[in-house]
């Protein structure tokens, strides 16, 4: 049987595994040679620390709860940075790589199009371990300290840090003459101190208050009234917060109200006020112009006006306004730090503008720089990254010294670190994180939870679980091979029919017939669901792709077996190959086959590559069918999908088969992500779990 049965990305197929490392030192990790039918493997057995996973709350799969017993990987990665190495998070800010937690949202890049584009993402996993150091400098004088196996994305694509032209450590790996990709070395954020406080007071109530002293003709019996009065109102209440701490520590109290409601495309707003003579007072000396403004304090002004009047849209960032004595500080203060601006207008409302120039690598210097308090003028969300940041690799050097270094798993397999592009790794790449190869070794050498059977009835026993349902096979297959030598499936088995916990296996191994017994035991005490993959009836291209897997016609019987012993079991068509196995007659071949053998449901899912993956892939496919070379290179050139209409036609052959061979009964088919089951009792228990996972030789 095939051991390359895991998920194009972690993120889509399932386990998030929390331990912060699943081994941390080699010495728990005991490597077994295999034996006999298991001659050419080896086994790494660890202990895990939990063995039922969730998956994070942005995961759109239709299951929050996985077990995995086998990996193709560990959490020993060698894809590392030291933890001071700042990262760009989802509110325009950094954070330190060793204080980054898992749920925290940050910037990862997509390609769309011609060129790579921030988008947000999720860190789902994060840990740490001790690796030699490397120091990369690049010509804006950023460093990066790392491990030699981490990688960065460059102008000749991903590339190791460092590697060889040939032998065992022969890989792409960064030169003199590479350009890495992204926006350049992260600027410092402001110390935050009262001379930053100050000027950003002075830019927010400058540019956005109203502040004054009135006088009335007095009532009778009183002198002349005057009234004093600051205000101000805001959309936003992240700059309205800072100015009211800010005013705080001045002693300064104001009292916070709604200002405006929301109505029709107008937002709410609020605002803070205060009319104490004392008060007023210390807020205009406090916004008072000084006589020689410290850097400090134009990072804060910088930031208040901003905040206050500034707008960054279609990659324009600009400051607004009337006022020649705010315009002037504006661009002096600009000047002092360095960056090259431009005055505009006047404006069709009267206004002038100040224009930065230089494009996204100063705006998000600016950002980070000045720290603005509103994170919705500040995003770079859908931005390409396209600019002129001096990031050729000036030199590499090792430091001679082992660090404790970090890393996450993101939704998007990268991260913006100190303004480059950075690799983070999962599902075949993942299989580096033992210093293992993502071709043969993630074939040969097995991770192996041998205390996931105790760890599963403990954690059912626990308080806190809640009788969630359970997905298996959502990364490895359950009943890959080495299931035969150590049988922890069957003894997970044992364990949720105990506890009567629904549970659900999607497979491609006729080996769950072993189990068939224990399966029909736990359908009688709970929900059990089961789903087969089946990618091809054709015998050539099986022989092919998935060398050494259960005949697909054994795997049409097994449905059939499972169906009669009263088990649900659906079918998962996949992967679908272009110019292989997705002519109409090829995909109708498997789901008649499938209906015919009971199956409770039907879904197709056309081939994706992602990173990592497809290098994989096209290495296969150009030995086996190197005619298809050149279309798959065109096919799949800037996406890891088809377009929709090419699964869109695949569904639709499987619609019609459903149509004409089971007109009246409730069979579902299924499109490309939903998977026929929700979360809500009634639906769960008429659907079957089938997660759009793609398993086989191209995961």
């Amino acid at each position: 049987m095939d051991l390359r049965w895991r998920l194009a990305e972690e993120d889509e197929g399932g386990e998030r595994s929390p331990q912060a490392a699943l081994f941390p030192e080699d010495e728990l990790v005991e490597h077994h040679v295999g034996k006999g039918e298991f001659r050419g493997m080896e086994f790494l057995h660890v202990n895990a620390r939990r063995v039922i996973n969730e998956l994070p709350a942005a995961s759109n799969m239709p299951f929050r709860f996985t077990i995995n017993a086998y990996r193709g990987c560990s959490h020993a990665c060698s894809y590392c940075m030291i933890g001071e190495t700042p990262i760009l998070m989802a509110n325009g800010r950094t954070k330190r790589l060793a204080d980054v937690r898992v749920g925290d949202r940050i910037y990862g890049t997509e390609r769309r199009g011609n060129y790579r584009r921030f988008v947000l993402t999720e860190v789902l996993d994060h840990w740490s371990a001790v690796k030699t150091a490397y120091r990369t400098t690049l010509e804006d004088g950023t460093e990066l300290v790392t491990s030699g196996d981490h990688r960065f994305l460059s102008n000749r694509g991903w590339k190791h840090v460092i590697g060889s032209e040939q032998g065992r450590d022969c890989r792409p790996h960064l030169t003199l003459n590479n350009h890495l990709l992204g926006t350049g070395q992260f600027a410092h954020p402001p110390l935050g101190a009262e001379d930053y406080r100050m000027g950003y007071l002075c830019g927010m109530i400058r540019g956005d208050a109203t502040i004054g002293h009135y006088s009335y003709k007095p009532r009778p019996g009183r002198t002349i009234d005057v009234v004093h009065r600051f205000r101000l109102a805001l959309v936003d209440l992240e700059a309205l917060r800072r100015t009211r701490d800010y005013l705080d520590m001045l002693g300064v109290a104001t009292t916070q109200f709604v200002f405006a409601r929301a109505e029709g495309t107008h937002a709410a707003s609020e605002a803070i006020r205060t009319s104490a003579a004392a008060s007023v007072a210390a807020i205009e000396e406090a916004v008072a112009w000084p006589v020689a403004p410290t850097i400090e304090w134009r990072k804060g002004f910088l930031a208040g006006v901003f905040d206050a009047e500034g707008s960054y849209s279609r990659g324009i960032l600009r400051f607004s306004n009337k006022n020649e004595e705010i315009l002037r500080s504006i661009g002096e203060s600009l000047a002092v730090l360095g960056f090259d601006w431009v005055r505009e207008g006047p404006l069709p409302n009267g206004c002038f503008a100040i224009r930065i120039r230089g494009g996204q690598q100063h705006h998000l210097r600016f950002f980070l720089m000045v720290d603005p308090a509103i994170t919705r003028k500040r995003t770079l969300e859908g931005q390409a990254i396209k600019n002129k940041a001096q990031l050729r690799v000036k030199s590499i050097e090792p430091l001679g010294v082992d660090l404790p270094m970090y890393d996450i798993t993101t939704g998007t397999g990268d991260f913006i670190a100190n303004g480059v592009v950075s690799h983070n790794c999962f599902a075949r790449p993942t299989h580096d994180y033992l210093g293992l190869n993502v071709g043969e070794d993630f074939e040969r050498k097995i991770v192996v939870k041998v205390n996931a059977v105790e760890r599963v009835r403990a954690e059912l026993r626990s308080k806190k679980w809640r009788g969630d349902p359970i997905a298996m096979g959502t990364n490895t297959d359950p009943y890959q091979r080495a299931e035969g030598k150590y049988h922890l499936t069957r003894g997970i088995i044992e364990a949720l029919t105990e506890a009567a916990n629904p549970f659900s296996i999607l497979t491609k191994s006729t080996l769950i017939l072993r189990d068939l017994d224990l399966l029909k035991e736990a359908a009688h005490r709970t929900s059990v669901r089961t789903s087969f993959s089946i990618g091809t009836l054709d015998e050539r291209v099986w022989k092919a792709s998935e060398p050494g897997t259960p005949h697909p016609r054994k795997r049409v019987e097994a449905v059939a077996k499972l169906v009669d012993a009263g088990i649900p079991c659906g079918v998962l068509i996949a992967p679908v190959l272009p110019g292989l196995s997705d002519s109409s007659e090829q995909v109708e071949e498997v789901a008649r086959a499938c209906l015919e053998a009971g199956a409770s449901s039907i879904s197709a899912l056309v081939l994706h590559l992602r990173k990592g993956v497809k290098e994989h892939f096209m290495t296969w496919l150009k030995q086996a069918f190197p005619e298809l070379a050149p279309e798959y290179e065109r096919l799949y050139a800037s996406r890891a999908y088809l377009p929709k209409a090419d699964q869109a036609r695949i569904t639709g052959v499987v619609t019609r088969v459903l149509d004409e061979m089971r007109p009246r009964q409730r069979v579902r088919v299924y499109r490309r992500g939903h998977t026929g089951h929700e979360r809500d009792g009634a639906s769960a228990r008429e659907g079957s779990l089938q997660p759009t996972s793609q398993l086989g030789l191209f995961d």
